[in-house]
């Protein structure tokens, strides 16, 4: 439960019409008194412009989602199973648009910022990728949260595994001929991408491949943590220009994975390429891809979420979905030889 103007009063010795005062900036406080409620405010993660909206939090009725980017396909059909759930619980919902920064400092701020307004009784953090300091850093506010696209062990979480995805689309690119897979990666900083070239690399070494890190190929580019159509294009244009000569392509994202066809499309080369996601996008594109729930993940994460509000002493739980891989003909190619190569003996 979140912390109101009782127990920053109690915390700091002080009755609650001296609180009052303080956040109303009425000035019969004394400088050393004002000092010491706001000093406990902020160690209670309490935000004294959110005064007046703290009283009635528990009555908002509304749900804020905190997203980096809208228009990020993933975070879409994720928002279309959280829309259509939310109508069960008769709750308002709201959406922020935080920027997204390599700082996770910046990005902290930016979530605490949402946070300390009080305008909601719970949050619902997609892809919002920090580190485990400042995760530890937002239990203070002792707000009903939960991730969706990342871990941490403080917050209720659904996720996708991504280690076993990796390693299935790694796996299944070597089980039909390709002996040097590159990888589009993303910022390595995230857990998903850590994740996804933890089970790159285990699909590598379980076939005796040399675990090469110059094919795993970043776009240079920050923006979303690098999860863009022209990080995917820039990654692919070096993974065709690499002196290794790269015969297949595993992508950390379908997003990075759209723009790594473009890539090969103007460079008039290709190589069998699997995505992860399966965003609607990638049917239209013939895209092999690690297919996510990611409707039912954000059904899932509602549902968590009214637990936490309910019942906030209940244990903290996480849901890992299974990802299922999807040939299109991205790889088609690569499987039609394979099978020609068994029919010859």
């Amino acid at each position: 439960m979140s912390s109101n103007i009782y127990d920053i009063a109690k915390q700091a010795g002080v009755s609650i019409a001296t609180v009052s005062r303080v956040f109303n900036d009425n000035p019969n406080v004394s400088p050393k008194t004002r000092e010491r409620i706001l000093q406990v405010a902020e160690s209670m993660g309490y935000h004294p412009s959110a005064f007046a909206q703290g009283l009635a939090r528990r009555n908002s009725k509304t749900i804020i989602l905190i997203v980096p980017v809208l228009s990020n396909y993933f975070f879409m059909e994720i928002l279309a199973g959280i829309q259509d759930k939310i109508q069960e619980y008769d709750y308002d919902l709201t959406i922020y648009n935080i920027k997204s920064f390599t700082n996770n400092d910046e990005l902290r701020e930016q979530v605490e910022y949402v946070i300390k307004k009080g305008l909601a009784e719970g949050y619902i953090l997609i892809s919002v990728h920090l580190g485990a300091i400042e995760w530890e850093h937002l239990r203070r506010f002792k707000s009903p949260i939960v991730l969706v696209d990342e871990y941490s062990e403080h917050f209720d979480s659904v996720s996708v595994d991504s280690v076993d995805g990796a390693y299935a689309a790694t796996k299944y690119l070597i089980d039909q001929g390709a002996k040097r897979v590159a990888m589009i990666s993303a910022v390595e900083s995230s857990k998903p991408v850590s994740d996804r070239i933890e089970g790159y690399l285990k699909a590598l070494k379980e076939a005796g491949l040399p675990s090469n890190r110059d094919l795993i190929i970043c776009g240079d580019d920050p923006y979303r943590d690098g999860f863009t159509e022209d990080a995917g294009y820039r990654a692919m244009v070096k993974i065709l220009e690499h002196p290794l000569e790269p015969d297949a392509c595993f992508c950390a994202s379908d997003i990075q994975a759209v723009g790594a066809l473009k890539a090969m499309q103007d460079y008039n080369k290709h190589i069998p390429i699997i995505g992860f996601d399966d965003i609607q996008i990638a049917h239209f594109l013939g895209l092999s891809t690690m297919r996510q729930p990611m409707y039912d993940m954000g059904t899932m994460a509602l549902d968590k979420l009214m637990e936490r509000i309910d019942h906030p002493e209940t244990a903290i739980s996480h849901t890992v979905f299974s990802p299922d891989l999807v040939l299109r003909t991205s790889t088609h190619e690569m499987s039609s030889h394979s099978e020609l190569l068994k029919q010859n003996g």
